[in-house]
């Protein structure tokens, strides 16, 4: 079985928990709780460019 988290061909949500951090999910498993679907459906790269550009790292301001 191949990991989940990397399937290029894959649909993904990205999710954002309660501290402001940020997570890759597929799409077809259930949202752990503490975590909200703030974008997607979309494919791998998209969402990772999301991520990119929106999470803010508070340890390097």
């Amino acid at each position: 079985m191949t990991n989940p988290m990397e399937n290029p061909n894959g649909t993904y949500v990205v999710l954002k928990n309660k501290d402001g951090q940020y997570s890759l999910w597929p799409s077809f498993l259930d949202i752990p709780g503490g975590w909200n679907v703030i974008f997607g459906e979309d494919n791998r790269d998209n969402c990772m460019n999301y991520i990119e550009t929106n999470w803010k790292d508070l340890s390097r301001i």
